[in-house]
């Protein structure tokens, strides 16, 4: 494992962290998870040099900070950097900060948090806890010291970021970040920004929700061309910025792990060639050229007040249009006998309350009846 040095907090990361919102699941609840699984790939990674861990009070439904916790049993929490985030839409007096905070810390059963960020900022969710209090929350919580250090994770434009960046002195912050979003949010902007502010960046959807592994037939070809692994130079080329202090990847599977593992061993500060920029900038072009719905699944949109799995949709309605050339008839397929009649995309009453909890931002109900025309057929 490569190991990486964290802004000024004196302390070295993996280049790998084992981000823990895409853990092993029984059946379709994300909420139950299956947990013997989880701490097994849990704790094989934390046995094989990653020594961060990322969860969240949402995700899974609210379970996967009682799993985390509970594969930092046996010694484990005295070696791995936990980190954790509040939930800021869900702030609504100052008193919540500390409800929140001591609740996760109950579910992680622990007494302190390592890294400790507020969660999904966006410009209304941003304004509305600054005025409520949430800096003078932050200094409060580190002196405490049940939190070593303190940042933010965000899906929102450069802007907004470097106004929050100026706010307060951060320890750190969180962006998503991957070879088709130099450009979507943050962004490259953004993460220079913060570099010259000496501000450690973690990296969040490395490969866009799985996006960039299950590649159109068209993309996957120029990588085999250049006998290249889609994930691993996915993965070097944020590890190849000095910018970039660790990427999370949410792993879901011991091959995911092991493989994970592999990649970031061979990590390293400007270690791409020539060549190795000229295919990403050539995947990059032809993606752009082909990627529709920009969905990561990350599932804030849920739940639908008409049960519509918005996700699953995207998903299929995505392989669609990107595998025309082979297999567009299996998702039809899918779409047409799997999914409930009154679960359909056209079920859409259009309230979008999705859309306000959406972090692409993307107008969830008004591509409703673009999906459901592409996939359904009648009988």
């Amino acid at each position: 494992m490569q190991y990486r040095k964290f802004g000024n907090t004196g302390i070295e990361v993996s280049a790998l962290g084992f981000g823990a919102m895409r853990l092993p699941i029984i059946g379709a609840n994300p909420a139950h998870i299956d947990e013997k699984e989880a701490l097994r790939i849990m704790q094989y990674a934390f046995d094989n040099g990653v020594n961060y861990v990322d969860t969240a009070y949402p995700y899974h439904e609210g379970q996967s900070e009682v799993v985390v916790g509970k594969a930092l049993k046996q010694g484990y929490r005295e070696k791995i950097y936990l980190a954790t985030k509040l939930p800021s839409w869900a702030i609504e007096s100052y008193p919540d900060f500390d409800r929140y905070f001591y609740e996760q810390l109950n579910k992680l059963q622990t007494d302190h948090i390592d890294f400790y960020l507020i969660h999904n900022l966006h410009v209304n969710v941003w304004s509305k806890i600054r005025d409520i209090g949430i800096l003078d929350w932050c200094d409060k919580i580190v002196k405490s010291g049940k939190v070593r250090f303190i940042g933010f994770s965000i899906h929102d434009t450069s802007a907004l970021f470097k106004e929050i960046i100026d706010s307060y002195k951060w320890d750190f912050c969180q962006i998503q970040y991957n070879y088709m979003n130099e450009d979507v949010q943050v962004g490259t902007e953004g993460l220079l920004y913060a570099a010259q502010k000496r501000i450690p960046v973690v990296i969040m959807e490395p490969l866009l929700g799985g996006s960039l592994v299950n590649l159109p037939p068209k993309i996957q070809s120029i990588f085999d061309t250049a006998l290249k692994n889609p994930v691993d130079m996915a993965l070097q080329w944020l590890w190849n910025k000095q910018e970039v202090s660790l990427v999370l990847s949410g792993m879901s599977t011991m091959q995911q792990v092991k493989e994970n593992i592999e990649y970031a061993s061979t990590s390293g500060i400007n270690s791409f060639s020539a060549e190795d920029v000229a295919l990403m900038d050539k995947v990059k072009s032809e993606y752009s050229k082909i990627a529709p719905i920009p969905c990561t699944k990350c599932r804030y949109c849920l739940p639908c007040p008409k049960s519509i799995e918005i996700p699953h949709l995207f998903s299929l309605y995505n392989d669609e249009m990107m595998h025309k050339e082979k297999s567009s008839w299996l998702y039809k397929i899918i779409y047409n006998n799997n999914i409930p009649e009154n679960q359909r995309a056209d079920s859409c009453i259009k309230c979008r309350m999705c859309e306000k909890k959406c972090p692409q931002g993307i107008k969830i109900a008004d591509l409703m009846d673009e999906v459901h025309k592409e996939l359904f057929e009648a009988d």
